[in-house]
């Protein structure tokens, strides 16, 4: 049952008699003074379908906490007790002075219930309405594009440590689990929390766990009992086989059959870093930073560093990617815009389906690949797709293949480089230059050269692209570069409650103010 305001304080009005203590621009007061108009009532009223019960917190009390909680990067226990003992948080939650607020894990429950609605960033999307109320980005065409990486919540496991504790999940989980781990599990004794008891310095001791605790993953997944799986039981047996095998291989002297391994000489695509949380990944965002996490996507109205959009995403695979996201960070446009971005936004694919959509484009394209140091690339090639001609340096011509799986198209010159005095700067193979054409290549060849002869591109994009990183850096600012939850549902919903919470100071800054059942801005106003 949903909870109302009814007025009645514990405790003198905070915000009545200490109205002169709290900053007058600060997102205390606006919520003190604005907080049932930026969150009617009516806003919830689908998280509490039913009438009946004790009535719940209002949500009004428990969303202007959620924005201050995510504002100022504080646990759900801080923040409980910040309503308890400041006097700026009592003032904006609506508490008299003597209120002690409520339990920590009501934040959670209403979590939870956002999660389940219909629209779990519905805080998010209610700022984005203000936005559009006060006209902050009329005749704002412009959105940057960027992303960043946020730390997982949890840290990161060796092998053995996964195996191990994978392997206890599955008893936990799984009905009769545990019967046969004392039946066929030998490597460790898996009611023991401690570590293994061997000489970690010792590379063969350490080898013959790896390969003693995945004999026993195999075991146990070999005889677990036929029976129908509930979600946490399936998830533990799928979680099970995955770290069992995504760290080792067949041992040095091993032909693959006789069940014996050793720690793989390579990483794993795509691998899992912890069974705490088994959808952070190893995230490279560059050849130099490597961290253990997720992607935050974001789009940023340069001008006055409005979040538009953004999106929470695991650091690897290429649905996650940033070109991938960026169509859907822009789906709510209502007209064409500009878009800019850098290089990682600049695919072939991407491209299409943002022009196609009818925006202007100020990427960055993706730097081109020499096959050879200071030799040719494929831009000293002549390359005419309407004919499916191409013509080398050296000014061979040959047809331009038929599309292949990919959409990649080959042109290959062969026996033409065997005399060619160009052939040094072109190719090392003996059999002669393969020549591989993107099927967006006309699209990537354009931009290439937009960005290399355009001064009014380049102007532009010098201009407008670096101000996103402000929004990365107001983002992570506070300790919010670590992230506090497990999972891409959550830590995307945390994401969205921080871009709205960010974006309302911004609107403050602006001048914010509600008069009228309107909300306007002063600087427009003025």
């Amino acid at each position: 049952m949903q909870g109302e305001w009814a007025g009645e304080l514990i405790g003198p009005d905070v915000w009545q008699t200490c109205r002169e203590l709290i900053p007058p621009a600060s997102v205390f007061a606006f919520l003190a003074e604005h907080r049932q108009a930026l969150f009617p009532a009516a806003m919830f009223a689908d998280m509490y379908p039913s009438a009946n019960g004790r009535p719940s917190m209002p949500p009004q009390v428990l969303a202007a906490a959620l924005v201050l909680q995510a504002l100022y990067g504080v646990s759900d226990f801080e923040a409980v007790q910040e309503l308890r003992c400041d006097l700026r948080w009592k003032a904006a939650c609506g508490l008299g002075l003597y209120d002690t607020a409520f339990d920590p894990s009501l934040l959670t429950y209403f979590r939870r219930r956002l999660a389940r609605s219909t629209d779990p960033n519905r805080i998010f999307t209610r700022v984005k309405q203000v936005v559009a109320a006060t006209g902050a980005l009329k005749g704002r065409q412009r959105r940057a594009l960027d992303s960043t990486v946020l730390d997982d919540a949890v840290a990161t496991q060796d092998t053995i440590t996964q195996v191990i504790a994978a392997i206890r999940r599955v008893i936990r989980e799984v009905p009769g689990a545990d019967q046969v781990v004392d039946a066929y599990c030998t490597a460790h004794d898996y009611a023991d929390s401690g570590k293994p008891r061997i000489a970690w310095n010792d590379e063969q001791a350490r080898q013959a766990l790896v390969d003693a605790l995945v004999s026993d993953a195999i075991r146990l997944l070999a005889h677990l009992p036929e029976q129908p799986l509930g979600d946490k039981a399936a998830s533990a047996v799928a979680l099970l086989a995955l770290i069992a095998y995504q760290d080792v291989e067949p041992a040095e002297d091993s032909d693959g059959t006789d069940g014996r391994w050793r720690i793989a000489q390579r990483t794993v695509h795509d691998r899992i870093v912890s069974t705490v949380d088994p959808q952070a990944r190893h995230v490279h965002k560059n050849r130099t930073q490597r961290q253990d996490g997720y992607k935050a996507h974001l789009a940023v109205e340069p001008e006055s560093g409005i979040y538009t959009d953004v999106a929470l995403r695991p650091g690897t695979g290429a649905a996650h990617h940033e070109a991938a996201v960026a169509e859907e960070l822009l789906a709510e446009e209502e007209e064409p815009i500009i878009v800019l971005g850098d290089a990682a936004y600049g695919t072939g694919q991407a491209r299409q389906a943002l022009q196609a959509a009818g925006h202007t484009l100020i990427i960055k394209p993706p730097p081109l690949r020499q096959t050879i140091p200071g030799g040719f690339t494929i831009d000293d090639f002549r390359i005419d797709t309407t004919i499916s001609m191409v013509t080398c340096p050296a000014g061979h011509t040959v047809v331009l293949g038929q599309p292949q799986a990919a959409g990649t198209r080959v042109a290959q010159f062969k026996k033409r480089c065997i005399d060619c005095p160009l052939r040094s700067r072109c190719t090392t193979s003996k059999s002669g230059r393969n020549l591989n054409v993107h099927p967006h290549h006309d699209l990537l060849t354009a931009a290439r050269g937009q960005a290399a002869t355009d001064p009014a591109w380049q102007a532009d994009y010098r201009r407008w692209r670096p101000p996103v990183e402000r929004g990365v850096a107001w983002l992570v600012a506070q300790g919010n570069r670590r992230l506090r939850y497990l999972g891409v549902v959550k830590n995307d919903a945390w994401l969205h409650t921080r871009a709205a919470a960010l974006n309302l100071r911004t609107l403050l800054h602006l001048g914010l103010t509600h008069t009228g059942g309107v909300w306007t801005l002063e600087s427009t106003t003025a």
